[in-house]
């Protein structure tokens, strides 16, 4: 059954109609685009996030701006990622993935030239978020067009794979920023990101075409899609469920400092270690995903992985409340909860963006911004009491039963329609 452009975007089985067409659709109707391209498009905006960090005390001391200051050209990228978001996917529903990409990636270079010659911490906290609201259209198109030229279980793994890539910026992006701002200085880091920027507008450029397909034209207005997207209860839960089971390992990132130092009398160089291979956790997750997505549904492959996460969590805060909890424990059981996150990411995003063929753009950026505020809403739980262990451990396996029950409702829903 294909969709018809007489059916009500309202209609209640939207999933069953996404499904229908992509499964219909000749391959050859479906423009091929290089994964490494959308992989390097959604890195370059993460790796502006964390590529800064190192170098805020250098270039503090430069501008004359108080350590609060220079924190805030980190949290207001972090805003504007979740901002811009929402406004690219609409925008790509309705003028094309291709122009609306270009038009960011313009942003992101102009921007990264302005930080790399700001004269003083107003202009350059003005700049960083340009420059956030500029990369944040490659971590929202980059998505949608694997779903414009995939079918739902090829999405799935080629999301899985795209994963793999990005998942590199967070653990080597300090150590380029930090190397950078010793070597050349703490300007040469935005003007790497505005080179890097260039070159994504020349590969898009040559190598990007246009996938919304016909069917997508004329989305609707920004405020409309949105309004269809929140009121489907199937996206509603992907979406609050792929937040919980994913961004909020933000919560124990945030707090593995005050963990392994504070509470462990750990060295400090021996957190970056864990959070490395926390990392490495989702790295494997993403190539189990890649392997298996196509042989299980996709819904129980997502239940099952975030049910890993669970377990793993409530582990650790087992261990902590009976006061046996050590650093091993607590870095194995993450471990764990990192794999989970791997393998049910890809899932729970395929899942979401598939609701509704004529705003999949709007669908993926508002995934993204659920996903941002869950993991800025569990960073700020995981501070409250005097355990930072504990409060993370606690967050994460709350949040894990709350993705269950998310998903749960979606699967219930689509099944009755």
């Amino acid at each position: 059954m294909l969709w018809h452009p007489s059916a009500n975007i309202d209609d209640p089985l939207p999933n069953y109609r996404v499904t229908a067409l992509h499964d219909h659709v000749q391959p050859e109707a479906m423009p091929h685009v290089p994964l490494w391209l959308l992989g390097l498009l959604t890195f370059s905006g993460t790796l502006a996030m964390h590529i800064f960090v190192p170098a805020l005390p250098r270039a503090g001391a430069d501008l004359g701006a108080s350590p609060a200051a220079m924190q805030i050209t980190v949290s207001v990228y972090i805003f504007g990622l979740a901002v811009g978001q929402l406004v690219y996917g609409p925008l790509a529903d309705r003028f094309g993935r291709r122009p609306v990409l270009m038009a960011g990636l313009v942003i992101y270079i102009l921007a990264g030239a302005a930080a790399g010659f700001a004269p003083s911490i107003d202009p350059l906290i003005a700049a960083r978020l340009l420059q956030a609201l500029g990369g944040c259209a490659g971590l929202v198109l980059a998505r949608a067009i694997v779903r414009d030229t995939s079918a739902p279980a090829e999405t799935a793994r080629r999301l899985a794979l795209m994963n793999l890539m990005v998942t590199v910026g967070p653990g080597v992006a300090p150590i380029i920023g930090g190397a950078i701002a010793e070597s050349l200085g703490w300007r040469w880091i935005f003007l790497l990101l505005c080179g890097l920027g260039v070159a994504n507008f020349l590969f898009a450029w040559r190598l990007l075409p246009e996938t919304r397909q016909k069917l997508t034209h004329g989305g609707g207005s920004l405020a409309r899609n949105y309004w269809h997207l929140i009121r489907s209860p199937a996206f509603l839960g992907y979406a609050i469920g792929g937040g919980c089971a994913t961004t909020s390992m933000y919560a124990f990132i945030a707090a593995a400092p005050f963990i392994f130092v504070g509470e462990f009398h750990r060295p400090a160089y021996e957190v970056g270690l864990y959070l490395a291979l926390l990392i490495g956790g989702v790295w494997i997750g993403s190539v189990i995903a890649s392997r298996i997505i196509g042989r299980f549904p996709i819904g129980r492959l997502m239940v099952l992985a975030n049910l890993v996460g669970v377990i793993a969590a409530f582990v650790c805060l087992a261990a902590l409340l009976l006061d046996r909890a050590n650093v091993p424990l607590i870095v194995g059981t993450m471990f764990v909860f990192t794999i989970g996150v791997g393998v049910a990411a890809p899932a729970a995003l395929t899942q979401a963006v598939s609701v509704n063929p004529l705003v999949i753009g709007s669908a993926s950026g508002l995934y993204g911004f659920a996903q941002m505020t869950i993991g800025a809403l569990c960073t700020a739980l995981a501070g409250i009491g005097g355990n930072p262990a504990l409060a993370a451990a606690l967050v994460l396996a709350v949040t894990g039963l709350i993705a269950q029950a998310a998903f749960w409702i979606a699967g219930r829903t689509q099944r009755s329609d």
